[in-house]
């Protein structure tokens, strides 16, 4: 069984395709999910990428806060308070930008080539830790550049 095409929390059908395709739009209808509606919490991110053009967590989070501010007041209003609630939605793509792996997960894995290769990956990113002194068990894998925590 694949993912849902729409989770029906919105009440509009392209806003429900949008949080069960776009993981980030669903983590910012989780975020906006507070003293408002399910319904308007959850038809927020559609509106945020009318708005704003995108839902990159990295081109949100380069955003002018004033700019993102704004959007978010625009009538009808993203959220009950949308000053705030831009400052944190740009701080939660912020977190996300920086510190969310961009290597492959097994969930991105649908072929046996790409499952080696991820394998591979795997095991490479163990052995240099193992080569430092360092437990793979107790890391997670960083994004290219940057330590492993």
């Amino acid at each position: 069984m694949g993912a849902p095409e729409r989770l029906p929390w919105s009440g509009d059908d392209e806003a429900d395709r949008l949080i069960a395709a776009d993981p980030n739009a669903l983590l910012i209808g989780f975020v906006l999910d507070q003293q408002v509606t399910v319904q308007k919490a959850f038809s927020g991110p559609l509106v945020i990428r009318q708005r704003l053009g995108s839902l990159d967590p990295k081109r949100l989070a380069a955003l002018d806060p004033q700019r993102m501010r704004d959007a978010f007041a625009k009538p009808p209003a993203v959220h009950r308070f949308p000053a705030a609630m831009a400052d944190r939605i740009r701080a939660l793509c912020g977190i996300i930008a920086t510190e969310v792996p961009d290597y492959p997960t097994l969930g991105d894995v649908s072929t046996a080539d790409e499952l080696a290769e991820y394998q591979a990956q795997k095991r490479a990113w163990k052995a240099q830790l193992r080569s430092q002194g360092i437990d793979p068990g107790k890391h997670t894998m960083a994004k290219p550049g940057k330590e492993a925590s």
